[in-house]
């Protein structure tokens, strides 16, 4: 274990991630007055763990190894494209696997019928533009902590 030591980017991409994962549990509490555990461990919610995760990441290998290292660069981009897909993409293939399960739904109800499994397709996917920045603040904050704490 002492060689994550020498990776403080691993640490602050993992330590967002696990924050980000938490944080989930209370906000949904806060915000329905339900005590949900499983936002933990899966997609969507707030923050976004996805964008905690890039931003951590991106930050810590500036912070770390230098805003001019070729690395920076290549997290920057691939930041870019994670958020983008969990705020686009995957939002809106939520909102297609909502679609699909209501005319599933009524396709039963009409033909009164069940030969095929009625297995749901899961439709919290994506992340509202205010959950991604909810994430992207979280993986700020975790990784400015980290870089405070670190020793130099």
């Amino acid at each position: 274990m002492l060689w994550l030591v020498k990776y403080p980017e691993l640490i602050a991409c993992l330590t967002a991630w696990l924050v980000s994962s938490i944080l989930k549990i209370p906000v949904f509490f806060f915000m329905h007055r339900k005590f949900k555990v499983s936002l933990a461990f899966g997609t969507g919610g707030m923050p976004s763990s996805h964008a905690a995760t890039m931003t951590a990441t991106t930050l810590a290998i500036g912070l770390f190894s230098g805003f001019d290292h070729p690395a920076f660069a290549i997290a920057v981009a691939i930041s870019m494209i994670v958020i983008y897909d969990a705020a686009g993409v995957r939002r809106e293939a939520g909102f297609h696997a909502e679609a699909l399960n209501r005319l599933i739904d009524e396709f039963f109800v009409i033909t009164k019928t069940s030969l095929v499994d009625q297995k749901k397709l899961k439709e919290m996917l994506g992340h509202t533009p205010i959950e991604v920045v909810g994430g992207v603040f979280t993986g700020l904050a975790t990784t400015l902590i980290l870089w405070l704490v670190w020793p130099k």
